[in-house]
């Protein structure tokens, strides 16, 4: 059974930080590209962030870029994360993680490409 569990979102002032957090079963971790999607209110999920299988290629979207960094440990914790830095009010949505449905997979930004997908975690971020 794969389970990804989010975690790390909260209400922050724009401007702040956060750094979320994606713990995911061992043995369907390592080996998947992984990737951060949001949905605000209203409207769809939009992509964010991917990564790919081994850690060395990663994706943004134009939004995030250059503010947000993904990242993944897959020796030790078997955890992704996305740091989240100068936050902006937009960026306010719910963010899912999700795992790549076949092996080796670099990063994608097309949700058609993962198979599993986490409960979600609240951002909020205030003006």
């Amino acid at each position: 059974q794969v389970q990804l569990v989010e975690s790390g979102g909260g209400l922050v002032q724009a401007g702040g930080s956060l750094r979320l957090s994606c713990a995911a079963s061992p043995r369907t971790f390592s080996n998947y590209g992984m990737g951060w999607f949001r949905q605000a209110p209203g409207k769809e999920r939009d992509f964010v962030a991917a990564i790919g299988w081994s850690g060395a290629d990663t994706d943004y979207a134009d939004s995030v870029k250059g503010r947000f960094t993904i990242s993944r440990d897959n020796a030790n914790k078997v955890t992704m994360y996305l740091q989240m830095n100068s936050l902006k009010p937009e960026d306010t949505a719910v963010y899912y993680c999700a795992r790549s449905g076949d092996p080796w997979q670099r990063p994608s930004r097309a949700e058609s490409r993962y198979n599993y997908w986490g409960q979600g975690t609240q951002v909020t971020v205030s003006s």
